[in-house]
């Protein structure tokens, strides 16, 4: 698998990640998402863009059977030391989400705080890519499974952005996309591209691959909670279901 820029910038940052501060209410957030899939110990969960596996882990140490994929072998690794460190097992997988498929395996499937969803190299396309990742997570749900997804939300970024942001390029309003710079822990500098969404424009997404949109809810990471998105929210969260 060739290296993009996502995977290089993460190939660094995995052994400092969670020193960052949106990681630190790991337990909260997975009761949150237990209390959404209500689903019996021993259940298949499908984590996409899983990072360093601080949701795999936790729902692994609850008793469920958790598969995680991430484009960076480095955030990889250091799951799979913190996963032997808790003593539990989670099967780790180096995938690229936009081509990850298992076709009905899993009872549930997550894509959480910017896990491959939203993020994006330079040469992606910003429709294709996600839907790629949206429609692999459809054929890879048993039915009746459900999906939980958190997405970049337009409604922040919007609010502060300009013409000259146009002009210069670092926003693309027929693509939905800001450039934004990341320092890694070593100084290094990359440069990606993230694509925001509106809720209606991730309902019109889900539905036209089958999903039934359940609810959508303010998706920033310690923020989650059953309330309406609002403007200072940084990510979506929609709840949904595979029909069966």
């Amino acid at each position: 698998m060739k290296k993009n820029v996502m995977e290089e910038f993460f190939n660094v940052e995995a052994p400092h990640y969670l020193n960052e501060p949106f990681t630190k209410n790991t337990e909260e957030e997975v009761n949150f998402i237990l209390s959404e899939l209500k689903l019996p110990k021993g259940s298949r969960i499908l984590d996409i863009g899983c990072g360093v596996g601080r949701h795999s882990i936790e729902l692994a140490k609850r008793g469920y059977r958790v598969t995680g994929i991430d484009i960076s072998e480095g955030m990889l690794a250091e799951g799979r030391k913190r996963a032997e460190k808790e003593g539990v097992n989670v099967e780790f997988i180096r995938a690229d989400a936009t081509k990850f498929q298992r076709r009905r395996e899993f009872d549930a499937a997550i894509c959480l705080c910017e896990g491959a969803f939203s993020i994006l190299s330079h040469g992606d396309n910003p429709i294709e890519h996600d839907l790629a990742i949206l429609r692999n997570v459809y054929e890879s749900l048993k039915p009746g499974g459900r999906f939980i997804l958190t997405a970049l939300s337009a409604l922040r970024r919007l609010k502060n952005a300009t013409d000259k942001d146009i002009e210069s390029g670092l926003f693309d309003p027929d693509s939905m996309t800001f450039l934004e710079e990341l320092t890694a822990p070593n100084g290094e500098r990359f440069t990606i591209r993230e694509r925001v969404y509106t809720p209606t424009e991730l309902k019109l997404m889900l539905m036209m691959l089958g999903f039934e949109v359940e609810a959508v809810w303010g998706g920033t990471a310690g923020r989650w909670g059953k309330r309406k998105v609002d403007f200072e929210d940084i990510e979506i969260m929609v709840i949904t279901r595979k029909p069966g």
